[in-house]
Parts: C-alpha cells; sequence; structure tokens
C-alpha cells in the first residue's frame, strides 16, 4: 500500500516553528532552501511572507512521526 504524504511541521528539523522544515520535508528538499527562499520572498513582498508562515503555524498540524 502506497503512503500518503502530508503537509506537517517538523519537530527535528525548526528554527522558529518547523514550517520551513516541514515544506522540506513535504518536498524532499534542502531545508536551507527553503528558509532562503522564504526569507527572499518575505523581502520582496514587503514581509507578507511573515503574515503567511504565522498562518501556516497555526495551520499545519505537528508531526508524530519524526
Amino acid at each position: 500500500m502506497e503512503e500518503h504524504k502530508r503537509l506537517t511541521r517538523s519537530i527535528k528539523d525548526k528554527m522558529i516553528g518547523g514550517v520551513c522544515g516541514g515544506i522540506a520535508r513535504y518536498f524532499d528538499i534542502d531545508p536551507t532552501l527553503v528558509r532562503v527562499g522564504y526569507i527572499l520572498l518575505s523581502i520582496f513582498t514587503i514581509f507578507s511572507g511573515v503574515i503567511a508562515y504565522f498562518i501556516l503555524w497555526l495551520v499545519m498540524p505537528v508531526a508524530t512521526d519524526e
């Protein structure tokens, strides 16, 4: 049976809330790339990325299988 991926916050690979670590785990990429992309997105969109981060922090469940 095929295992389904879920978008969850990381409890092991986190700097603040584990959102970027969870996104990196979901897409199977380096968390540093996600963090750099997030910072660039936040800067170039006049910090609307900060609002998106906090919304994701509230909405994304915490991973239980790490």
